[in-house]
């Protein structure tokens, strides 16, 4: 059964990718003249998302008008965040009442892949996560897995995107946070599963990856 509903964060200020971040928040910034998001938003679509939260601090009225289109047949909600952001934890955490009591994907704003949304699904534990090999700026890797299950440390990157339970965030509350701390303590306790990804995947965080990534695809339209 389709995970029904999934949050897009979008809220970072992208310090590395300046000055294309001074007037255009990097979830908007294109990919062969389409903005990030708007691949987030059709890739959910096509993978049975029906409802979908999109936070926004920095430059978030552009946000917020993106947002407040019709798209994809998507129920769209915005999320705004004060001008410093909540860290993701935080954001999660303000946005659950638009999330309902299931599990959701979380994917973040600034990832350009071909991973199919559609292979999702309710996770067995407290979340689960996509990994992927780790890129040249990343190479320590973030988590390992082993037998299905994440562990704190290894040589896999976290993609960005995952399916999280929200008892993951029982008693937290709310303010600015990160969400590392969180699932490293489901990780000890076992409640995290995992599956690596090995196909098109980027963290576009840099005006360079921007430029590469396009490129790679075969356009030319980094605005």
């Amino acid at each position: 059964m389709a995970i029904e509903r999934a949050m897009v964060l979008a809220a970072g200020r992208g310090m590395r990718m300046r000055p294309l971040t001074d007037t255009t928040p990097k979830p908007l910034l294109r990919v062969c003249g389409r903005p990030l998001l708007d691949w987030q938003l059709e890739k959910l679509a096509a993978a049975g998302v029906r409802e979908v939260v999109v936070n926004g601090a920095w430059l978030k009225e552009q946000i917020a008008a993106f947002v407040g289109r019709p798209r994809y047949g998507l129920t769209l909600h915005f999320s705004a965040e004060p001008p410093g952001g909540l860290e993701t934890a935080g954001g999660i955490v303000q946005a659950l009442p638009l999330l309902g009591d299931a599990p959701f994907i979380v994917v973040n704003g600034d990832v350009f892949t071909d991973y199919d949304y559609a292979r999702l699904s309710q996770p067995d534990g407290l979340a689960h996560l996509v990994l992927v090999p780790s890129p040249a700026h990343h190479p320590e890797g973030d988590f390992g897995l082993q037998g299905g299950r994440v562990t704190p440390t290894g040589p896999w990157t976290f993609a960005g995107i995952s399916v999280l339970d929200p008892e993951l965030f029982a008693g937290v509350t709310p303010g600015p946070q990160p969400l590392a701390p969180l699932l490293r303590q489901a990780m000890d306790a076992g409640q995290v599963s995992g599956e690596r990804y090995t196909g098109l995947w980027c963290d576009v965080g840099t005006p360079q990856r921007l430029a590469a990534l396009n490129a790679r695809l075969g356009c030319s339209d980094n605005r």
